[in-house]
C-alpha cells in the first residue's frame, strides 16, 4: 500500500523543553490513525507538526514524497489549504456567515475549482453529512453536533488527500459524537486518510490503528483493522481498553 505521510526523526522543542523526541511514523493512503496519550504527552504537538500547522525543530515530514518541513510559508499554506483538511474541538465557524458560506469559503480562497464546482461540491457534501436542511442557517441557530458536521464539510470542500482532527468530539455529547464519528468513518471508507488526536477510547476504537505517546515518543501501537459499522463495537472497545490499561492510560 502506498505511503501518504512519512515522519522521520521528528523533534520539537520550546525553548529548553523538548516535547517530541525522534518521532518516526508511516501512514498509508486510506488509513485511519488515532493518536492517544496522557495529558501533556505531546500528542497535539505531534499532530500540529506532522500536519504543517507548526514547524519541527528537527526532522522531516513527507506528504506523498514531498518534504513539507522544508518548504516556505507560502507553499506550506497552499498545501494545508488544498491537500489537507482540519477539524478541531471547536468548529471555529465565522459568526457573520451562514453554514453554507462557511463551508464554501476555503474553496473560493483556494481557486482549485470554479465557483460553480465549489457550490455543487458543497451541496453534495452537506447532503452526505446530513446538514443540508440547515445550510442557510445562522451558526447560532444550529446544534453543536450540526456545527461540527459543518466543520467536517468545510474540511472536505477542497477534496483533501488527508484529514486531521484534534479532539474533534471533545465538546460533544455521546449522541452527537456517534453522528460525527459515523461521518468520519464513512469519509475514510471512501478513501480519505484520517489522523486524529483523541482522549476518548470509544472514538479511537473506530480507527484502524492506535498510536500511544509517552513523554513525546511513540511508546506502542495497536492495529485494530478497518472499522465496520455492523461488527461488534464492544469487541473493539474491549480490546483497546485492555491495551490502554497496559500503557497506564
Amino acid at each position: 500500500m502506498k505511503t501518504i505521510l512519512e515522519v522521520k526523526n521528528l523533534c520539537k522543542s520550546f525553548g529548553e523543553t523538548q516535547v517530541l523526541n525522534n518521532i518516526n511514523l508511516k501512514v498509508n493512503e486510506g488509513e485511519f490513525v488515532a493518536i492517544m496519550g496522557q495529558s501533556g504527552s505531546g500528542k497535539s504537538t505531534m499532530l500540529y507538526n506532522i500536519s504543517g500547522m507548526d514547524r519541527p525543530t528537527f526532522g522531516n515530514v513527507f506528504l506523498s514524497g514531498e518534504d513539507i518541513s522544508k518548504v516556505d510559508e507560502d507553499q506550506l499554506s497552499s498545501i494545508r489549504l488544498n491537500r489537507m483538511g482540519f477539524i478541531f474541538q471547536h468548529s471555529y465557524l465565522l459568526k457573520n456567515l451562514s453554514i453554507r458560506d462557511n463551508i464554501v469559503l476555503p474553496g473560493f480562497k483556494s481557486g482549485k475549482y470554479s465557483r460553480e464546482e465549489i457550490n455543487k461540491n458543497a451541496e453534495a457534501i452537506m447532503k452526505k453529512i446530513g446538514i443540508i436542511s440547515v445550510a442557510n442557517h445562522d451558526i447560532k441557530k444550529v446544534s453543536g453536533g450540526q456545527l461540527q458536521r459543518a466543520a467536517i464539510c468545510r474540511a472536505l470542500i477542497n477534496q483533501p488527500d488527508i484529514l486531521f482532527g484534534d479532539e474533534l468530539t471533545g465538546s460533544l455529547n455521546s449522541s452527537a459524537t456517534k453522528e460525527v464519528m459515523d461521518n468520519i468513518n464513512n469519509i475514510n471508507r471512501e478513501g480519505t486518510t484520517v489522523i486524529i488526536v483523541t482522549h476518548d477510547a470509544k472514538v479511537a476504537a473506530r480507527a484502524s490503528r492506535v498510536i500511544f505517546i509517552v513523554d513525546g515518543s511513540i511508546n506502542d501501537e495497536l492495529v485494530l483493522g478497518k472499522y465496520n459499522g455492523n461488527e461488534d463495537h464492544s469487541f473493539r472497545d474491549r480490546k483497546l481498553t485492555q491495551w490502554l490499561e497496559k500503557q497506564g492510560f
